[in-house]
């Protein structure tokens, strides 16, 4: 099945030395956007990952996929601009990313944006290879989440591939 590249709208406020998803610049089933206040187009036959939605389902797989990249406080802002996008939440994970803010509380159920895209990649199907390969936290987000993935995956296969390099490789370094 051929599925329009997931976009990553990311706020200029965001640092990409930190952004979790950065390491995927430049890969063909993705496109970054950079955000810009009140110039945003919401594209058509996509879906926008969120809170407050309908769960992210198989009955999406042909959609297109937009992430906002930004801090909890930016990605409010710049969902205004996409509120004419159709929402899809996650189901409940949990995430492996340290977190540190003096000034702003991120929701229970916030992931990092690599953790959220990999999760819903699951969901839909699409490509895992190569996602996580960057990510520090790999090894904890996916012990911590096996089993629900597990029970969430349209491709077991590899899935289970991904776990046996990550979580084996975490077991090794403890």
């Amino acid at each position: 099945m051929d599925v329009p590249p997931t976009i990553i709208v990311v706020h200029p406020k965001e640092r990409r030395k930190k952004c979790t998803v950065e390491p995927l610049r430049g890969r063909p089933e993705f496109r970054f956007v950079r955000y810009e206040r009140g110039r945003a187009t919401a594209p058509p036959g996509y879906v926008r990952l969120g809170l407050g939605g309908q769960e992210l389902s198989a009955a999406d797989r042909s959609a297109g996929l937009l992430i906002l990249d930004g801090t909890w406080r930016y990605a409010a802002q710049m969902e205004r601009d996409y509120a004419s996008l159709p929402v899809r939440t996650l189901p409940v994970l949990q995430t492996a990313l340290p977190r540190r803010s003096k000034l702003f509380e991120d929701p229970g159920e916030g992931l990092a944006t690599i953790e959220a895209l990999f999760a819903a990649h699951v969901i839909l199907g699409r490509p895992l290879a190569g996602l996580l390969d960057a990510y520090h936290w790999a090894g904890a987000f996916l012990e911590r989440n096996a089993a629900r993935l597990r029970s969430l995956a349209a491709d077991r296969e590899a899935l289970e591939a991904v776990l046996r390099r990550f979580v084996a490789s975490s077991d090794r370094k403890g």
